[in-house]
């Protein structure tokens, strides 16, 4: 079924991706097929005003930001593993358990390689990692997932 042409960009073609990369601090940890958590959800409080029987009053409440969840990626491991140290483990304990937050960005690449577009992603910090499943008699291919706890995210130009 094609797209709405109200949901088409200019070029009137819908933009797709090739892959993702994901940086902290201005560098590559790696890129990805897919990533998961690119979300705002803007909880709601009501308030009943006495009298006013047509409404109810709704305002704004908390911002919540779902972590991002990097998934069949190839991570460039030492710049993970190091960012890790720095955020958790004898790196948090060393600095007075305060935590190392950094900056990130996701960018889209295109299949040509071009960056179409980035979110700069504010206070992040590695939660999970895993690796690959191996074994020697599989063809499936090898996936990584990486998760990131953040304190939100804004759109910014390649």
């Amino acid at each position: 079924m094609p797209l709405p042409e109200s949901a088409l960009p200019l070029g009137g073609e819908p933009t797709t991706s090739g892959h993702f990369l994901f940086e902290v601090d201005g560098v590559e940890i790696g890129t990805f097929r897919e990533v998961k958590g690119l979300e705002l959800d803007i909880a709601v409080e009501e308030y009943v005003e006495g009298g006013q029987n047509a409404y109810v009053h709704q305002l704004p409440g908390v911002m919540r930001w779902p972590n991002l969840v990097f998934v069949r990626g190839l991570v460039q491991s030492d710049a993970l593993f190091e960012w890790v140290r720095k955020s958790s483990g004898e790196g948090f304990a060393g600095s007075g358990n305060k935590l190392t937050r950094a900056t990130g960005a996701v960018t889209v690449v295109s299949h040509q390689g071009e960056r179409l577009r980035s979110w700069s992603v504010q206070g992040v910090f590695a939660v999970r990692w895993s690796g690959p499943q191996l074994a020697a008699d599989s063809y499936d291919p090898l996936v990584e997932t990486l998760e990131v706890a953040h304190n939100g995210f804004r759109s910014t130009t390649s």
